[in-house]
């Protein structure tokens, strides 16, 4: 039988960072050039990962996508830990346990210093990638509001007015433009109103 090294032999040879890239490594390289302040040229970065443009092109989808992907990344972890922190204070539930969470969340992307840099940079792609359908980032905003949502619901400890997708859509939309807006225009973001109103929103229905 002849002396052949086995894969995972050849694997462990390989001297570090000659791996070959992928579209996960394109994606962890492109969110930390977005971390750095360092603006997301495609090209530029195929060249970094040593593969053409095309093949970038391919794994990625376009620059909005791309974008999104890292946006969306970034904001779900913000998300979870804003949830889990509220998981943590006791008694906490219902309408004030979901304003703790968002008050939170509006709180550190207020104070992210990537976030203000992109904003500022070129406030109407910013602004295209991260409040548009076309990057992905404002639906998956809306789906997992809605799930955070249902779940309250079939707790039974908010009775809200409207359905929780409108909610949903809704908190968003107040939220971008609380934070974004504020950002891109140099004011300071008033995140109280932002609060009075998901309040509102969650606010049961009437007594008959």
């Amino acid at each position: 039988m002849a002396d052949q090294p086995t894969p995972l032999a050849v694997a462990l040879g390989q001297q570090p960072g000659k791996d070959r890239p992928t579209p996960l490594s394109a994606f962890k390289l492109g969110r930390r050039w977005w971390l750095d302040g360092r603006r997301l040229n495609l090209s530029a970065l195929a060249n970094e990962l040593g593969i053409g443009r095309a093949t970038l092109m391919r794994w990625v989808g376009n620059k909005e996508l791309f974008l999104g992907e890292i946006l969306w990344s970034l904001y779900k972890d913000v998300f979870d830990q804003a949830v889990a922190n509220a998981d943590h204070v006791p008694d906490l539930q219902g309408v004030d346990y979901l304003v703790h969470i968002y008050d939170e969340i509006n709180r550190v992307l207020t104070r992210a210093e990537p976030l203000q840099r992109f904003l500022q940079q070129d406030p109407e792609f910013a602004l295209q990638v991260l409040t548009s359908g076309r990057s992905g980032m404002q639906h998956r905003l809306i789906r997992v509001w809605k799930d955070l949502f249902d779940r309250q619901i079939e707790a039974g400890t908010i009775a809200p007015q409207m359905d929780s997708y409108n909610l949903a859509y809704f908190i968003v939309r107040i939220g971008e433009g609380v934070v974004y807006s504020d950002l891109i225009c140099g004011r300071e973001p008033t995140l109280e109103p932002a609060s009075k109103a998901f309040r509102l929103l969650l606010s049961s229905a009437p007594a008959e």
